[in-house]
């Protein structure tokens, strides 16, 4: 599981930072998690792959995390996709979608589904063989959701060598790497944890856009391993976080610190800093394994 960021910034692209999006890996799966404004550009000035990705995650109706989706879908129109694209958010992405689709006459030649999730309620909207998602309510001015991305636990790893050493069929091999023993014709057991051993552990990442600090992110987000939140602000701004239902950085420091989590990365920043140093400074002092967020990194999660 690898993260790449692809934008900073929150109201607009100031001292050269861009809208929010990101991009997380999962094996040889793609996830896109907002498209704000000038993504394609971000896309291709890092070399993502992302003709690939069949799965976009929209965390709320804001320009600045939407205005660069339906670039993107036109885009691959002129590419002649085929392949079927699954699109998660709150209400309201659809319409915008088609409305805008039917003024400026573009029809779509591959299929997109569109799954409105519950903005106010954490749920699994999607899994397949390797990872879950589930929504994470946030509370901002408008219906948000963040996302949680939690890897499945795999099966053991089968040690290739016991095959030869016990003389064990290549049809019993699953159920071993399922937790199942050997049995010898002899009717000796080999357990399972002489023919096998532990798969890496399950990683998880949380993505917290736009949101006042919540207790209920605290609860949804608990010991992952890689932590998202925004931190628009520095506390000498805490007045006008309020008011706009953002985070300061020592607040989405405070949930990260209060959820356990193992490491976060706090980005939307405002454009009045010129820089992420205060911002990050304040952040520390709540939970050291703070980051800022930088364009274009990749993060092992």
């Amino acid at each position: 599981m690898q993260l790449t960021i692809l934008g900073t910034s929150s109201g607009g692209p100031f001292h050269g930072r861009h809208y929010t999006a990101q991009v997380l890996q999962v094996d040889n799966q793609l996830f896109l998690i907002d498209c704000g404004e000038g993504t394609q550009m971000q896309l291709h000035r890092y070399k993502v792959k992302f003709d690939r990705c069949n799965h976009i995650f929209i965390s709320h109706m804001h320009g600045d995390h939407v205005y660069g989706l339906l670039g993107l879908l036109t885009n691959w129109c002129l590419k002649k996709r085929t392949a079927r694209l699954h699109v998660f958010s709150p209400p309201g992405l659809r319409e915008w979608v088609e409305t805008s689709a039917r003024i400026c006459r573009v029809t779509f030649p591959y299929p997109i589904d569109f799954h409105e999730v519950d903005a106010a309620v954490s749920a699994k909207i999607f899994e397949n063989h390797n990872v879950e998602v589930w929504t994470i309510p946030l509370d901002h001015r408008v219906a948000t959701s963040g996302w949680l991305f939690r890897e499945k636990i795999r099966p053991r790893n089968f040690r290739a060598e016991k095959a030869d050493e016990y003389n064990i069929p290549f049809s019993m091999i699953p159920g071993i790497k399922a937790g199942a023993d050997f049995v010898l014709p002899d009717g000796r057991v080999v357990p399972n944890a002489e023919l096998t051993i532990d798969p890496p552990a399950p990683r998880s990442f949380a993505f917290c856009s736009d949101t006042a600090p919540s207790e209920t992110v605290v609860s949804v987000v608990r010991g992952v391993d890689l932590l998202y939140h925004e931190a628009t602000f520095t506390d000498e701004h805490l007045a006008e976080a309020a008011i706009a239902f953002h985070s300061t950085a020592t607040q989405a420091a405070s949930i990260a610190r209060k959820a356990g989590v193992k490491r976060l990365i706090i980005g939307h920043f405002s454009g009045r800093y010129v820089n992420e140093e205060q911002l990050l400074q304040e952040a520390r002092t709540q939970f050291a394994e703070t980051y800022a967020a930088e364009e274009g990194r990749v993060e092992k999660v």
